[in-house]
């Protein structure tokens, strides 16, 4: 059944690719007439294909041709001549799908065709990667064929001033990282004038390690967060206090769910510790909170494979590649938790000041294309939420890498063993060998063991992060043996040295099964690049964090029934299905945790995009006039309704009351009296306050100038709508952590904070408008700005990674480039 379903698959899919297929022949066809071409009459084709746009033609109609061009410009300025397979990937590139190629067949290449037909619409292409090393590659190494044809290549990497970012952007094809490019976007709209902006619109993605990005990482929403005062001496005591508590008894722990949770013995404990009465009282939230994330620090959170310390800081190890992520903090107080376990100095804890997930991001662009050489085993997941299907490109040359079954053991230490002891048979034969491990801890250990068989070897992991293009590029020369983490080095290639053919290539060795199956694939693809010959196996044991969790039972008791020792492994289709079913269980749960953060992502997202919308409105607004009366028109509506209940009349309402809040919040120092609203209706009362604010308003205006006006609307607007965004943010991550409680009352939680976050954002724009009515009445001076200092992070569910930091004070060069200070720029009027 399995086979014929992939039988179905796999023919649909050669279908695909014999439907595209005469487009790459249209473009072979114009090969000779192209290579005819003068250098300058094959770059005056841009301007060509410009024209024909304007004149009513497609990208389509243009397709053919302009990828003949490319090709071209390619040979003539990289000596790199497209693969008809090329071609086929850059066609379904251009249509917004996910090209699958294997490593080794020029996915880089690839891009600059669908790139430069896109960006013949004067739109701008983005080229995303995963790190500012191979974004600079790529667009250093590809640049000369854009160019060649008049198209500008721009760069988007950390650490550009302001200028630079602009110049990159306003590029026909602009190279980046995910990280900048929504990082570029959240910065955006907190700016405070039109000119500080860098991007444009999104119109077109083409995004490398596509998996890597919109699946790996799309749990970690990127944020921009501002220092909270909060004191860090709670830390200190938890963590103290907390290596009393006894698993099972006091608390207990999920692995699988990434959870930890206190048992009634356990808060006893903590009541008895604190001297307090009840842990559940709404006056010790913070303290159960604190206490829940030193728990989770101390019982989940685990060193050198989570984190490291280094230099007195603690620094997150990223899950899905092993690299260091410099700067990046967990959030929520579970940062803080870890440092004071680990007896170092506390940072301080921070607010969120704008945050989006990769999913939402990327949402934004009109076209969105991505490559990868594993893609398949989550088209479901691509189709369902990106709009987005996977096509197979056939390769270049066969592929004649041998993939042997796996090796499985009843223990860790038997497997490791058995690793060497391969690993040594290899090396003295001058076979090169590739280790993929998945954790510093695990590369750590096989390390010294081999150190002790003299084996001499590179270890590329965390620790080492600096060197890992050189060393990946390095291990497929004779007699190389080479530890990486995970998927460390994704995007460089491995060449096979002289002689390596001849001895079976580049040998890969994974020593653990991943959670997905498309990271073992992604170690497997590093061997049998372009047709080279290559070997891959998997060591796997029943200890293994996969099989101990979701799979080992049944192939525990087959062993035994094997009579199978820890010396001697087994290669049993059972197991190896087993194994399978473990790593499906966990892709299935791992979507599902995506998906289930999506929709929850989704509310904030409408009402982020309305709050960006209006925030523009306010950023390119010329005259904020209208827009004030209007607000002051429903504070107006606002006010008469809290103090009307069902009262028509006037007379029955509190009007002492109605008149103070008036005064205090309204018009300041009014020329009338409650008296004044007897015998009034509603409406009356309504149409009152209104002509009442509109002529304060103007007597305002008139008093201060219309410059000094709008400039004040302009700040007290930009201001409010930040300061109240913040607040609700932080108050709809606090609401989206407790409303899973809701199911026990048999409702959906989902549905519970749909409706909750709309009631929120209800009164968040009415609280917006009351401020923005009292402050434009009754502010004088507008003073100068505190400091703030701002920090980005990537932070993902269940407390695993986050991304980058970069603190500002008052006094600061504006970090948006402009050369002025912080507070004279885009501190301006902010609190």
């Amino acid at each position: 059944m399995v086979l014929g379903f992939l039988k179905k698959v796999l023919d649909a899919n050669e279908r695909e690719v014999k439907r595209l297929w005469h487009i790459v022949e249209e473009v072979n066809s114009l090969e000779p007439q192209v290579q005819a071409l003068s250098d300058e009459g094959l770059a005056a084709k841009t301007l060509d294909f410009k024209r024909r746009l304007e004149n009513g033609d497609t990208l389509d109609d243009i397709l053919p041709e302009a990828f003949a061009v490319v090709r071209e410009a390619s040979r003539r300025t990289l000596g790199m001549r497209h693969f008809d397979v090329q071609i086929l990937g850059g066609i379904v590139l251009h249509q917004g799908r996910i090209a699958e190629m294997k490593t080794g067949e020029g996915k880089t290449l690839v891009a600059t065709l669908p790139a430069y037909l896109n960006a013949l619409t004067g739109r701008g292409v983005h080229i995303v990667t995963v790190n500012d090393y191979l974004a600079s590659r790529d667009a250093e190494w590809m640049g000369p064929i854009y160019r060649s044809l008049g198209l500008s290549v721009g760069l988007v990497v950390h650490g550009l001033n302001h200028e630079e970012k602009q110049r990159a952007y306003q590029a026909d094809v602009t190279y980046g990282t995910n990280n900048e490019f929504g990082f570029d976007y959240l910065r955006d709209n907190m700016v405070t004038t039109p000119e500080h902006k860098v991007q444009r619109e999104r119109y077109y993605a083409i995004v490398d390690e596509v998996d890597s990005i919109l699946i790996d990482e799309a749990r970690t929403p990127l944020i921009i967060s501002g220092e909270a005062d909060k004191p860090t001496d709670l830390y200190y005591k938890i963590a103290k206090f907390v290596p009393r508590l006894k698993p099972e008894v006091d608390y207990k722990v999920d692995e699988k769910a990434h959870l930890v949770t206190l048992t009634d013995e356990g808060v006893a404990k903590v009541e008895k510790y604190f001297g307090i009465e009840n842990l559940g009282d709404d006056r010790y939230m913070e303290l159960a909170h604190h206490v829940n994330q030193g728990l989770k620090a101390h019982a989940l959170m685990k060193r050198d494979r989570d984190y490291v310390v280094k230099d007195g800081k603690v620094i997150i190890v990223d899950e899905f590649t092993g690299r260091l992520m410099f700067g990046r903090r967990y959030s929520d107080g579970l940062h803080q938790a870890i440092e004071a376990k680990e007896g170092v100095k506390i940072e301080r804890e921070s607010q969120t000041l704008a945050t989006i997930t990769f999913q939402n991001y990327f949402r934004l662009y009109e076209k969105l294309a991505g490559m990868t050489g594993t893609a398949a085993t989550e088209e479901e997941e691509f189709r369902k939420i990106y709009g987005m299907d996977v096509v197979v490109i056939p390769t270049h040359k066969p592929m004649i890498r041998v993939d042997l079954p796996d090796f499985i053991y009843r223990t860790e230490e038997g497997k490791f063993q058995a690793v060497v002891e391969d690993i040594v048979e290899r090396y003295r034969k001058g076979q090169p060998v590739l280790v993929g491990t998945i954790s510093i801890e695990k590369s750590e250990r096989l390390s010294s063991m081999l150190s002790r068989r003299g084996v001499p070897h590179q270890v590329l992991n965390a620790k080492h992060h600096e060197k890992e293009a050189q060393i990946i590029a390095r291990a497929g020369q004779k007699g190389t043996v080479t530890i990486a983490t995970n998927m460390a080095g994704r995007g460089t290639d491995i060449v096979l040295g002289e002689g390596v053919a001849e001895l079976g290539g580049l040998y890969v060795l994974g020593t653990e099964r991943h959670e997905a199956r498309r990271i073992d694939n992604q170690l497997r693809g590093r061997s049998g690049r372009q047709g080279d010959p290559g070997e891959s196996r998997f060591y796997v044991s029943l200890e293994d964090d996969l099989m101990r969790l979701f799979g080992s039972e049944s192939i525990e008791g087959l062993m035994d029934r094997l009579g199978m020792d820890d010396s001697v492994p087994i290669e049993n289709k059972l197991v190896s299905r087993a194994i399978e079913n473990a790593q499906k269980k966990v892709e299935s749960r791992n979507f599902e945790i995506r998906k289930h953060v999506l929709e929850y992502d989704d509310v904030i997202n409408q009402q982020r995009e309305v709050i960006y919308a209006e925030r523009d409105k306010v950023l390119y607004g010329e005259d904020l006039t209208e827009t004030v009366i209007s607000m002051m028109e429903d504070v107006a509506e606002l006010i008469v309704d809290r103090f009307a209940g069902e009262e028509k009349y006037a007379d029955g309402w509190d009007l002492a009351g109605l008149f103070n809040y008036v005064e205090r919040n309204y018009i300041p120092e009014p020329d009338f009296g409650p008296e004044e609203f007897k015998g009034m209706t509603r409406d009356d009362v309504v149409s009152f306050l209104k002509e009442k604010g509109r002529l304060f308003y103007e007597k305002r205006r008139s008093e201060m100038g219309d410059e000094t006006m709008q400039a004040l609307q302009k700040v007290l607007l930009l201001r409010i709508i930040d300061d109240k965004w913040m607040d609700h943010i932080d108050a709809m991550d606090q609401l989206r952590h407790g409303i899973g409680l809701r199911a026990y009352g048999q409702r959906d939680p989902l549905v519970e904070y749909k409706f909750e976050a709309y009631n929120a954002f209800q009164d968040m724009v009415a609280s917006i408008k009351e401020d923005v009515v009292r402050y434009v009445f009754r502010v004088k001076v507008v003073s100068q700005p505190r400091e703030r200092v701002t920090v980005e992070s990537r932070e993902q569910e269940g407390g695993r990674k986050p991304v980058r930091s970069s603190k500002i004070g008052r006094n600061d060069p504006c970090p948006c480039g402009s050369g002025k200070k912080y507070k004279k720029c885009c501190g301006r009027g902010v609190g």
